[in-house]
């Protein structure tokens, strides 16, 4: 599409509105900026409720502002003064008044989120908005003293000094246990990984300016570079049980560094000028990692989405096969369906929902939000919610549009060759564990089922400790990513632990009741009995045995109230996204989790404060 620019922007309307949305973006980006900048003195001062309550609110701080702006422009113009030539001329003084922008890629994302509030969708593809990026984001410097990443030259100070200057660099205003020791600790593990190699002149460590926070950790995200060699690198800095500072590892794994910005974790908080300067250093770290993944987990799910559906149309531009029902056990909630030759599902709510299913799409909403705002501890999918997303109708099955329009017409419908779904999710596609586990048993593969059993139980403990009861824990609502970690994905029946009852079913009080089709005791809408899983997921004897060797005792109540009782007092677990294997502490005899009481009372709802 070619964009015709006038010979003179003549428009005082046009350079106003253009000049209100970026300033909408600009108090947007300040605000989101402090924030991420705070995060270093919650770390320090360990005010985990605080850094958590951060998080959440930044999440909500691009919809307030792209309503503020929305508010402004319908308050101050008539429909009829907005018309075609205005808006071509707004996105011109806009592309203009982002020259020598810091964050113009993202200013661009703003643009048309609020444009696509005011403009009838008719509008989304033309030249109104920026369908493409128009402002370059190579080489764009930093106003901060600071560059976007510090450059180390082991060669000149010796490596043991590099590393210490490298940690001390950032100025963290609390105190090492020994940071010497750890330093060194640090220092043997690169030698190790580099062995005898020849240094080259041109041998250095890079890293970048700002720490990476999440959670409990604080974490300095680098690499190392010797000749042609390039190795990525992350240590994670965490506080003791006596709240002084320790370097807990140093990551080389690049699929270990994969988990940790994987799409199963809470967003990072980074104080960042240059975004994309972040993202394109993560991507010379992870060069498989999709650019839209990096910016959604350092916080920028907007563009992220925005990056992400532009990967979509040009995949679906350079493919020809039909998009259809997902396979696996269809749910009661929702229809799943897939491009089989793109790694992501398309979930749609239907319009109602059958026994025994008790909600409704609304409540199924604020369930997703839920997760969304969560610490997700690398065990629930995060997901990306559109709305008026259009598919071409001759790459659509019949047999899934017919299934649409029976159980969600309030959500499809159909135009100019398009399917337009008013409201979806899209999710990273994985194996369904049910169809894991009966593949691995088809195949004799019992160490394929003990992995899937072992993973999908330490996946509900991990939920556990964040405050988050699954609901509907059959193995068709979790699944089996590429790394052969089991993930939650099934949302609609999640509750806080908090406000569960857990409860061991009463002894029948005589014959009748033991005879009785129906529950001899009162049960109340948030009574949770785990000695019952066992009926829903251990008919298989293979899946039992191994359960009962690893999980026995989910089936227990009294583990469910520990648990629950640990969130109510306060308790923070830690769920580290690396093995303890690498951790410097570890000792097999002692792998027990670490926790830490807050440094302040935090409400039950929201006890899920978990470190990593």
């Amino acid at each position: 599409m070619t964009v015709a620019f006038p010979k003179l922007l003549s428009s005082q309307i046009a350079f106003d509105i253009a000049r209100t949305i970026l300033d909408g973006f600009d108090k947007h980006y300040r605000l989101f900026r402090a924030t991420s900048h705070d995060a270093k003195r919650h770390f320090e001062q360990s005010a985990w409720q605080s850094q958590q309550s951060c998080l959440r609110e930044r999440i909500a701080f691009y919809d307030k502002r792209v309503g503020e702006c929305v508010t402004v422009l319908e308050d101050e113009y008539e429909g009829e003064e907005l018309t075609d030539a205005v808006w071509r001329e707004v996105k011109l003084h806009y592309i203009g008044l982002l020259t020598d922008h810091k964050q113009p890629e993202l200013a661009e994302t703003f643009f048309n989120t609020v444009c696509c509030k005011i403009l009838h969708r008719a509008y989304f593809h033309n030249d109104f908005i920026f369908v493409r990026p128009v402002i370059s984001t190579e080489y764009i410097e930093t106003n901060d003293p600071a560059p976007t990443y510090r450059v180390y030259y082991p060669a000149t100070d010796g490596l043991h000094q590099t590393i210490r200057r490298i940690v001390l660099d950032f100025g963290l205003a609390c105190p090492f246990t020994d940071l010497d020791r750890d330093v060194s600790l640090v220092e043997q593990r690169l030698k190790e990984m580099f062995g005898t190699e020849k240094a080259e002149p041109n041998r250095q460590i890079q890293v970048l300016a700002s720490l990476f926070f999440r959670n409990k950790g604080a974490y300095i995200v680098g690499k190392g570079i010797n000749g042609n060699r390039e190795t990525p690198f992350v240590v994670p800095i965490l506080h003791n049980r006596k709240g002084k500072l320790v370097l807990d590892t140093v990551l080389f794994d690049p699929a270990l560094i994969t988990v940790l910005f994987s799409f199963t974790r809470a967003y990072f908080m980074v104080d960042m000028e240059v975004p994309s300067g972040y993202v394109q250093f993560i991507r010379s770290l992870l060069p498989k990692k999709p650019r839209s993944e990096i910016y959604t987990m350092l916080g920028l799910q907007k563009h992220g989405k925005s990056l992400f559906y532009r990967d979509y149309l040009h995949h679906l531009r350079h493919s020809s096969d039909r998009i259809e029902i997902a396979p696996g056990i269809k749910g009661l909630v929702m229809v799943v369906f897939a491009l089989p030759s793109f790694p992501y599902v398309f979930k749609v709510i239907k319009d109602a929902f059958p026994p025994p299913k008790e909600t409704t799409p609304a409540l199924v909403r604020e369930k997703y939000v839920l997760v969304k705002n969560h610490d997700r501890v690398g065990r629930m999918a995060d997901t990306l919610e559109y709305s008026n997303v259009a598919f071409p109708r001759a790459r659509f099955d019949d047999e899934l549009l017919a299934e649409l329009k029976l159980v969600a017409p309030s959500l499809v419908e159909e135009e100019d060759g398009q399917v337009i779904i008013r409201h979806l999710y899209i999710e990273r596609r994985m194996i369904p564990l049910n169809i894991w586990l009966s593949n691995a048993e088809k195949e004799g593969n019992e160490a394929a089922v003990e992995h899937g059993v072992l993973e999908y139980g330490n996946a509900i403990k991990e939920l556990v400790r964040a405050n988050i009861f699954p609901g509907d824990m059959l193995y068709k609502n979790f699944g089996v990513t590429k790394h052969g970690r089991v993930v939650f994905y099934d949302y609609d029946e999640i509750e806080y632990i908090t406000d569960c009852v857990f409860r061991t079913i009463p002894l029948p009080r005589n014959e009748e009741d033991e005879m009785s089709a129906e529950p001899w005791y009162p049960i109340g809408r948030h009574d949770v009995f785990p000695e019952q899983f066992g009926t829903f997921l251990l008919g298989n004897p293979t899946v039992r045995k191994y359960f009962m060797k690893h999980h026995a005792d989910l089936l227990d109540a009294a583990y469910w109230q520990g648990y629950k009782q640990r969130i109510l007092d306060g308790y923070f677990d830690d769920v580290f996204p690396y093995p303890q294997e690498c951790r410097f502490s570890y000792k097999p005899d002692q792998a027990t989790p670490h926790s830490s009481k807050p440094s302040q009372a935090i409400p039950a709802a929201s006890a899920a404060c978990t470190g990593e």
